[in-house]
């Protein structure tokens, strides 16, 4: 059955299209498959087509790019999307036991859909965050250092209606939700409020430069980037 898109779908697109350039509207199309699995939870073969129609290029284009990123998914996804690393250090750590641990509790591999609908399962090859591994994502927010104990509760949280917050970052939203974030729109919602704190690994860094006194000479945070000069 063909996806009738809404006028006001159709509007947003439009306005994505016109943040580019006119001779570089292709690089509207990121934004514009977001924006298509925001309606539909995944990137339909409607929405490729809408895609092309709307750019003036061909679905085999649109395709090529739809399949190459992780985060466009061409067939059905639930609402929560619980990503697992099971790379290197989150493996070495207790990575894949996690994984192991949720196959078997929600009946469900890779890049499949609990039978209630509720939770896709998938395992990641790297979430960029060693630091704080073992590591898990609800749609791409982080729940750090978790077991396979831990990780049971959580999906059970969500299953029950509940939004668990993250370790770091924004609140949990749906993956329509987070779609339309990602497609360029604001989200006025609490849910899209980012207040989580930042992850005491990642300010390390910072810590002891203060605590030794180590600065870069002359910088000041306050001063304005300035463009490159043309040559």
């Amino acid at each position: 059955m063909t996806v009738q898109y809404s006028d006001d779908l159709r509007a947003k697109a439009k306005e994505i299209v016109a943040r580019y350039p006119a001779d570089r509207s292709r690089s509207a199309l990121l934004p514009l498959l977001h924006l298509v699995q925001a309606e539909e939870g995944h990137v339909s073969p409607a929405g490729v087509e809408f895609c092309a129609e709307v750019l003036g290029i061909t679905k085999a284009q649109v395709g090529a790019v739809a399949t190459f990123y992780t985060m466009y998914k061409r067939r059905p996804t639930a609402d929560w999307l619980v990503s697992v690393c099971t790379n290197t250090m989150c493996n070495v750590l207790g990575g894949q036991e996690v994984y192991d641990r949720l196959t078997e509790h929600l009946g469900v591999g890779h890049e499949e859909t609990t039978a209630d609908g509720s939770i896709t399962l998938e395992h990641a090859e790297c979430l960029a965050a060693c630091d704080y591994g073992p590591v898990m994502t609800v749609n791409y927010e982080f729940f750090d250092k978790v077991d396979a104990d831990g990780a049971v509760g959580l999906v059970e949280k969500l299953r029950g209606g509940e939004r668990p917050m993250p370790s770091r970052g924004a609140r949990l939203c749906t993956l329509k939700e987070m779609a339309v974030q990602l497609a360029g729109f604001a989200d006025d919602r609490p849910e899209g409020v980012a207040d989580g704190v930042a992850g005491e690994p990642t300010l390390r860094g910072v810590r002891l430069a203060q605590e030794h006194g180590i600065s870069v000479p002359g910088f000041d945070p306050e001063t304005p980037i300035k463009a490159q000069e043309a040559k």
